[in-house]
């Protein structure tokens, strides 16, 4: 397995990985809708191929990789990027993004290279601190982010309608 920096010509292909990562967190109760997000979602990974937020992983395999080959050994991707909000904060902040592993090589360490070499890179930026989010009943990414270091820092609380009108009545 190789950590590298995808060519812009794989844009779709790592598109529909968003897609099914985006899919797969539905499982966990994001609100995040998948294939009506391709166009945005493919215009922030040419954002991040451009600035270099952008590491995928690729199997072992040796893949033939041309402008015209749809054929790729991309089996996991982490986006990322300094953290530029509109208020000063007291530390340099980056943010992981979005971090994805197919199925069949999940396990196999793919997520830990990624994350690893995303944090490298940021901390490169002198960033000083790296946030994520995480599903709330996502446990096993829970647990994935915790083994490498990372602590619950914030909240985010959620009321749908639903539960306001059950308890209005």
């Amino acid at each position: 397995m190789e950590i590298d920096t995808p060519d812009r010509n794989e844009a779709d292909v790592l598109t529909d990985l968003w897609i099914a990562l985006a899919r797969g967190q539905q499982d966990h109760g994001s609100h995040l809708a998948a294939e009506s997000n391709r166009t945005p979602i493919r215009e922030s990974i040419t954002q991040h191929l451009v600035t270099g937020g952008l590491l995928v992983a690729r199997a072992d395999t040796a893949v033939q990789r041309t402008e015209s080959d749809l054929v790729t050994d991309i089996v996991g991707f982490v986006m990322f990027s300094a953290h530029s909000g509109r208020y000063e904060e007291t530390t340099a902040a980056g943010l992981i993004e979005n971090l994805y592993v197919v199925p069949d090589h999940r396990g196999d360490g793919i997520g830990s290279s990624l994350l690893v070499a995303a944090e490298q890179s940021l901390y490169e930026q002198d960033i000083e601190t790296i946030t994520l989010d995480v599903m709330a009943n996502n446990t096993e990414a829970q647990q994935f982010y915790e083994r490498h270091g990372y602590t619950t820092h914030r909240v985010t609380m959620a009321k749908h309608e639903t539960d306001i009108h059950s308890k209005d009545e």
